[in-house]
């Protein structure tokens, strides 16, 4: 019963309604594949994100403002299937606040990964996964507009931007 319960928590939280009207991609969001640690992005810089693949990932200081656009760092470049828009995915991930750093969510807290369609997450998922590869390892910050917004989510305060580390385990 714990392990259902704690599965539709991590859908819950994955599926809320954005409320950026559907907009597409926001410009200027950044991919790399250098695993520096804190590179510079103007006002803030990218956290350290650990490399220790099947393993959880340790997230490093965050430091200056929250950015205004999706931030894509690969911490880990996966050599499997590659997800799409219409993948559905098998994921382990960590999930932290970046107003306070405080651990949100981690499907490594519970050893169980979570599985759905991404089509139906947040937009940052959407705009932050496809291109991924099975074995990868990933860094988004996502800003509010592509996240939960001024409603926020359950743990999730309003206007919150979200950091996610996400392993990328299988897609189908």
């Amino acid at each position: 019963m714990r392990k259902v319960l704690s599965t539709l928590l991590i859908l819950a939280l994955l599926t809320s309604c954005s409320t950026d009207g559907g907009l597409d991609s926001m410009p200027g969001a950044l991919v790399t594949t250098e695993e520096t640690p804190g590179d510079k992005m103007g006002a803030f810089e990218l956290p350290s994100v650990t490399a220790n693949a099947g393993a959880q990932p340790s997230i490093g200081e965050l430091i200056g403002a929250a950015p205004e656009t999706l931030q894509i760092k690969d911490v880990i470049v996966g050599t499997g299937a590659q997800a799409n828009a219409s993948s559905t995915l098998e994921v382990h991930y960590t999930l932290i606040s970046y107003s306070n750093g405080a651990l949100v969510e981690s499907s490594w807290s519970s050893n169980q990964t979570a599985t759905f369609p991404l089509n139906e997450v947040i937009a940052g998922w959407q705009e932050g996964i496809p291109g991924m590869k099975e074995g990868g390892r990933r860094l988004l910050i996502v800003p509010p507009s592509l996240g939960y917004g001024e409603m926020g989510s359950g743990p999730i305060a309003p206007n919150e931007t979200l950091v996610f580390v996400v392993d990328l385990i299988k897609v189908s």
